[in-house]
């Protein structure tokens, strides 16, 4: 179980660099914008993508 859980952190760890490494202007911009979201946007749109990875997880598996 410990061994999935390092592919799977490894894994978005890969994922999270991509863009940061290909368009470090772009991810600043970015960066810039989610700055200026309020708190409870920011707070969906992470419930948002939990509930998709959980649906992707549960799909796959």
């Amino acid at each position: 179980m410990w061994r999935e859980i390092g592919i799977a952190l490894s894994l978005m760890l890969v994922i999270e660099g991509i863009i940061p490494f290909l368009y470090p202007g772009r991810w600043r911009q970015l960066v810039a914008t989610l700055a200026d979201i309020d708190n409870a946007s920011l707070r969906l749109m992470g419930l948002g993508s939990m509930i998709a990875g959980l649906i992707l997880l549960y799909l796959v598996n």
